[in-house]
């Protein structure tokens, strides 16, 4: 299981911006280990920002994102308390969810 993400998020007026940061190696299925074998691909695909059952934030990722994504987006609709829910899954099936307060 991957380490858990770092999540701010924080109301300004009615714009709740949310910085997160995933710990996961991302790897794209190009690189060779010391043997000149081709290590595999594991790399975060999917990722939803959740408040309560509604869907803030969306993405798709693919192989050419960096190690230990950060990601930042700001969106309406929440307030200051509300709770932020991430969800990703990468390409092996692993899946992390981790959530964070809006201050």
């Amino acid at each position: 299981m991957a380490d858990p993400m770092r999540i701010r998020a924080s109301a300004t007026g009615e714009l709740v911006e949310v910085k997160i940061l995933m710990r996961h190696d991302m790897e794209t299925g190009q690189r060779k280990d010391a043997a000149g074998k081709l290590v595999p691909a594991h790399f975060i695909k999917t990722l939803v920002a959740k408040v309560g059952e509604k869907v803030v934030f969306d993405a798709n990722f693919g192989p050419s994102v960096s190690k230990d994504p950060f990601l930042s987006f700001k969106f309406k609709g929440a307030a200051k308390g509300d709770k932020v829910t991430v969800t990703w899954v990468d390409t092996v099936g692993d899946t992390r969810t981790d959530e964070g307060t809006i201050t």
